[in-house]
């Protein structure tokens, strides 16, 4: 769609993307869509698991005592409370991870990841490393990738208020 810049947009007109920002945007979409299906791909044919079960071993192994509450886990892995349950449960039944009661509170609960989910990551981490080495950073220079972690971390920053409220994945 061929429209008029952003700043020449009557009132109430939508802020159309221009050419340059629509081609950034497309490269965007068509790579992180790429780039997950690789990763998935290569989890699911190496470990049998998906790339969002496998962040969530990650980050119970770089957990204190490798365990943390639902709660925290759902918001470090940016997806929603019954998405994250399911995927516990997956990972309980092959022996990866078990759930305990918080004795603070009743109703919480923690994911603890456990020897056989330390060992499941020893064994893949090198392949799935190397697939995110072969997919990202071996076609980056070291500038480029900078500036990707910064400008990434700028867009994760802005969709993550702090403000009561907001709809934020882990608050589903």
């Amino acid at each position: 769609m061929d429209t008029a810049p952003a700043s020449s947009a009557a009132a109430g007109e939508p802020r159309w993307l221009t050419d340059e920002e629509q081609r950034v945007w497309r490269a965007y979409i068509d790579a992180t869509t790429l780039l997950e299906d690789h990763l998935d791909r290569q989890l699911q044919r190496d470990a049998g698991m998906p790339h969002v079960y496998y962040g969530l071993l990650v980050k119970l192994a770089e957990a204190p005592r490798r365990r943390l509450r639902m709660t925290e886990l759902a918001k470090d892995a940016k997806i929603t409370r019954s998405r994250l349950s399911h995927a516990v449960a997956r990972l309980e039944k092959n022996g990866w991870v078990r759930r305990e009661d918080c004795p603070s509170d009743k109703r919480g609960q923690f994911a603890v990841l456990t020897d056989e989910g330390v060992e499941v990551l020893r064994r893949h981490a090198p392949g799935h490393v190397d697939a995110v080495r072969q997919a990202v950073f071996d076609r980056l220079t070291p500038e480029q990738q900078k500036s990707l972690g910064e400008i990434m971390g700028i867009v994760a920053e802005g969709l993550q208020p702090s403000e009561a409220g907001a709809d934020l994945p882990w608050l589903r």
